[in-house]
């Protein structure tokens, strides 16, 4: 996908062939830079000979590579990429970070002749970020990494992953109107607010779903996360269940306050 919205605002997005139940289509890395020959890359993905090199291509001289979080299929590229482009990498946590210092909830970043402002939005990690590109088109637009995803929910990730912390950046998220949003995963979603509305919705009436299975199970408080699964999750397929025990966890560590 390439979407050019005025001279300051070039989004690239290259999917990495990494596809599966977690990844859905595959990782989503990003090339953002304003028609300058620059770049920033955020996510470049998986250690995936082609796949960087397609990165490569499409980049021109990398600035800045960003990282939205810790999980593999975003980050087990970045000492390959770093090597292949010498450019300096930042993330919220100091481990992902080369040749440069963590980012900041709320720094504005200039690269690539384009304007960037970091966002912690924590919930399916607790060092998840999101991207705000204030000058991409009419509303602007927002990375969203796995805080939001195109086409599914996504898992909080328990214990690093919060609910409390998750609904705080939906807020952040809905604050940010009818900014486009390109996820981590998936496909471009219109308007951030509606999407974190309906990802609210969603989330509210699981947390209904695993209250009502506590308040009417023999054990109380003391309702296990199988029991949760047998009842909320009963049609869940096999190959998502691993995921969906993390969030039931992350629910009831919720709803226990």
């Amino acid at each position: 996908m390439t979407t050019l919205d005025g001279p300051k605002s070039l989004v690239q997005c290259i999917l990495a062939p990494n596809p599966n139940h977690m990844t859905l289509q595959g990782t989503n890395s990003y090339v953002l830079g304003a028609n300058s020959g620059r770049s920033v890359v955020v996510d470049p993905g998986p250690d995936m000979a082609e796949h960087l090199d397609a990165i490569v291509a499409a980049a021109g001289e990398v600035e800045l590579v960003i990282f939205t979080h810790e999980h593999i299929d975003h980050t087990e590229s970045i000492d390959s990429f770093v090597q292949l482009t010498g450019a300096p990498a930042r993330a919220l946590r100091a481990e992902y970070c080369r040749n440069g210092a963590p980012v900041i909830d709320g720094e504005v970043i200039e690269a690539a002749g384009t304007t960037l402002r970091i966002l912690a939005t924590p919930g399916h990690t607790s060092d998840s970020i999101s991207i705000v590109l204030p000058e991409f088109g009419e509303h602007g637009a927002v990375l969203t990494g796995d805080t939001i995803l195109g086409g599914s929910t996504t898992v909080i990730v328990h214990p690093d992953g919060s609910i409390a912390d998750y609904l705080e950046s939906l807020d952040k998220i809905e604050a940010l109107g009818d900014a486009r949003i390109f996820p981590g995963h998936g496909p471009e979603i219109a308007s951030a607010a509606d999407e974190a509305r309906k990802l609210r919705a969603h989330r509210k009436k699981r947390l209904a779903q695993v209250e009502q299975v506590v308040a009417e199970h023999p054990n109380g408080d003391a309702t296990s996360v199988e029991d949760v699964l047998a009842i909320v999750y009963a049609d869940a397929p096999q190959r998502v269940l691993g995921a969906a025990r993390l969030s039931i966890e992350a629910q009831l560590q919720y709803l226990r306050g």
